[in-house]
């Protein structure tokens, strides 16, 4: 891991992520949100992966010290979040990563995975600041975002097999998207399941369909966070 853990302020509290700079010392900010299962090192190798692109990525800890091993510890840590601190959580993490003088970008991009993706589109829709979205299979039944107030594009990427997310509700969100008046790429992978960009989970894994998303990805976050 190249980065380093951080600490930042929310409503008069600390909270931290992981932090990983360029080696070029600047660049835009991207703020990448974990899957259920915590701030686990695939999450870090992430955010260290945008560096070598050149971003700034800042991985906020949104269950503040807690990580699992096992889909029903995941499950219950997920459920249990409290949806009312994780928005100040994911406003003071974007507040936080601009405010930091390695940060070229006036906005910053978000991309979430899982219970991520979910708040990767609920920060963009309640924070003006973001000017991109990525949404790797979102779900998160206590997460509602705002479409209405949403500024930023937005890129989905979801998968035929996803039991979590199924196709029928990727296609919900674009039909929502498109309803709202709002600018969004949604793409549903044929043959590919839930957790498809996870190197560390081998039996769902695609590095094809992974690398093909990350391309695209670095394109959209080039052309609109500045």
């Amino acid at each position: 891991m190249s980065g380093s853990m951080v600490e930042f302020p929310v409503n008069g509290k600390a909270s931290s992520g992981y932090l990983s700079v360029p080696l070029s010392g600047s660049g835009p900010g991207v703020i990448v949100l974990q899957e259920w299962w915590g701030l686990v090192d695939h999450i870090k190798d992430v955010a260290d992966r945008f560096a070598a692109e050149g971003f700034v990525a800042l991985a906020p800890d949104m269950y503040h010290g807690e990580s699992a091993t096992s889909p029903d510890d995941a499950g219950k840590l997920m459920m249990a979040l409290d949806i009312d601190r994780v928005e100040k959580d994911l406003r003071g993490a974007v507040a936080y990563l601009l405010s930091r003088n390695e940060v070229t970008s006036e906005h910053v991009g978000t991309v979430g995975f899982c219970m991520g993706g979910q708040l990767s589109l609920s920060a963009a829709c309640a924070n003006p600041a973001v000017g991109a979205c990525v949404d790797f299979y979102g779900i998160h039944p206590s997460v509602t975002p705002n479409l209405e107030s949403l500024q930023a594009p937005v890129l989905g990427f979801f998968a035929e097999k996803d039991d979590f997310v199924p196709p029928a509700a990727a296609r919900q969100l674009e039909a929502d998207l498109a309803a709202a008046g709002k600018t969004a790429n949604i793409t549903v992978f044929e043959g590919a399941d839930h957790a498809f960009f996870n190197d560390t989970r081998t039996e769902v894994y695609d590095a094809d369909l992974a690398a093909t998303c990350w391309t695209r990805m670095l394109t959209f976050y080039r052309e609109h966070v500045t």
